[in-house]
């Protein structure tokens, strides 16, 4: 196998519904990744109510991030994206700026636009409607806008609990929020709305969650205060600064690597300008718990976020156990890592992830079943999943995505690993968070379609 480094994030084209990886030998190259859509998700919206321009550079052309876009210009705010050198500007309506949106506000597959942007719109003079794809439509939505109401606001769900949701806003009031289950969009969601109310608006987790928004909201002004599964936001906010930065490299997206590059005996991959923030690092703990070879290298900080490159190589992998507080760190890593388990000596278990059941398909049903086709030795429980590792025993085949861009890139991944040829269909949902995956993948083995 050549060593081609891959170079992106390139600009995609149309991809076919299936694909066809074939693997058979060592990983080597330098992988550059697209910017977190996490933080990405959280510039566009904070830099819309800011005072002023806002710039971001690394903004990722997948299709989530565009979707908040889409969001924005639907309620009036004005802002450019340059694919060609992937950055945002945004001008600032400040947080009063905002205009009543003309027709349905469409968050396609995304949940994360859709649960911010509820509490957003809590603090507005206005009706507002989102709705999203039959995916987004199915996900659970009345753990935000129960506490949306409680502050104040009008939200209302279809029967099921899920979008189309109604928001209109109304005079908001600080109140104390103790989450059943960690969650930064839920989190996130209280706190934008937070910036309307009267007050002090608490929110407090069972586990601490990704923490972008706090930190972009202390950096652009906000009266905020975290501390440890606590945060603290005091309202009304009357301005906030806008944002200069970079979006770091999705670390969510380098898990897959990390994985490829520890399971295929003889790689050797690096992997540039990885987000390092800790409450996201969570596989990284993981893998190296398992005995994976990872070296953290040039660690710096880029717009209040931790940054590094990576370096992995392949590795003896060992089992583990994955649970409690460690899982709000990596639950959309879960598939991948239970990828890693099946070429770890021994039986591995992930538990306390009930919230798979709930993402954009049932992921440790799809997971499980998929990865059985491989060849997986791996069972589903109620809130997590058991494999037991047989080093080199994935075998190729036929796999599906059903849709999630998780799912995907593991059953991609898993085709590295293997070495025989696997056909992933609708592998083309990889471009929802991910749009240049698939080429990178070509750098590094055969590829086709199908």
């Amino acid at each position: 196998m050549g060593t081609k480094t891959p170079t992106g994030p390139a600009e995609p084209g149309p991809l076919p519904s299936a694909r066809t990886v074939h693997g058979g030998g060592p990983l080597r190259g330098a992988i550059r990744l697209p910017g977190d859509k996490s933080v990405a998700h959280r510039t566009a919206l904070l830099g819309a109510i800011a005072e002023g321009e806002s710039r971001i550079e690394g903004f990722p052309s997948s299709g989530d991030p565009l979707s908040t876009l889409r969001c924005l210009r639907g309620l009036g705010v004005t802002l450019r994206l340059s694919e060609a050198d992937a950055v945002l500007t945004v001008r600032g309506a400040g947080l009063h700026g905002l205009t009543e949106p003309e027709d349905v506000l469409d968050c396609g597959n995304s949940g994360t636009t859709m649960r911010l942007l509820c509490g957003l719109l809590a603090g507005q003079p206005f009706r507002s409607v989102l709705s999203g794809d039959a995916s987004l439509r199915s996900r659970p939505m009345a753990r935000v806008l129960e506490p949306l109401r409680a502050m104040g606001a009008e939200a209302s769900a279809r029967s099921n609990g899920g979008a189309p949701l109604m928001i209109r806003g109304g005079a908001l009031a600080g109140t104390t929020h103790r989450l059943p289950v960690a969650s930064a969009q839920v989190k996130s969601a209280l706190l934008l709305a937070g910036l309307y109310a009267t007050g002090e608006t608490i929110v407090s987790e069972p586990a601490r969650s990704r923490d972008h928004t706090e930190r972009m909201l202390r950096a652009m002004g906000a009266d905020i205060a975290a501390e440890g599964t606590e945060v603290r936001i005091r309202g009304p906010v009357r301005a906030l600064r806008p944002l200069t930065m970079r979006v770091p490299g999705d670390f969510s997206a380098a898990t897959f690597w990390l994985v490829a590059g520890a399971c295929v005996p003889g790689s050797e991959l690096t992997i540039t300008d990885v987000g390092m923030n800790p409450t996201r690092t969570g596989a990284l703990d993981v893998l190296r718990a398992m005995g994976a070879n990872i070296e953290v290298l040039a660690e710096r900080e880029a717009g209040g976020e931790p940054v590094a490159d990576l370096r992995v190589r392949g590795s003896s992998l060992r089992a583990t156990e994955v649970g409690g507080a460690l899982v709000p760190r990596l639950i959309d890593e879960i598939p991948v890592l239970a990828l890693a388990a099946t070429q770890a000596e021994g039986r591995t278990v992930f538990r306390d992830a009930g919230e798979l059941r709930v993402k954009e398909t049932d992921r440790i049903a799809t997971t499980v079943g998929e990865l059985r086709k491989l060849g997986a030795d791996i069972e589903a429980t109620a809130d997590g999943m058991i494999v037991r590792g047989r080093p080199g025993g994935l075998g190729g085949g036929g796999s599906d995505s059903h849709g999630d861009h998780r799912l995907a890139m593991t059953l991609g991944v898993a085709a590295l690993i293997s070495g025989r040829p696997t056909t992933i269909d609708d592998a083309d949902a990889a471009s929802i968070s991910y749009p240049s995956f698939w080429e990178q993948i070509d750098a590094l083995a055969p590829i086709g379609a199908t």
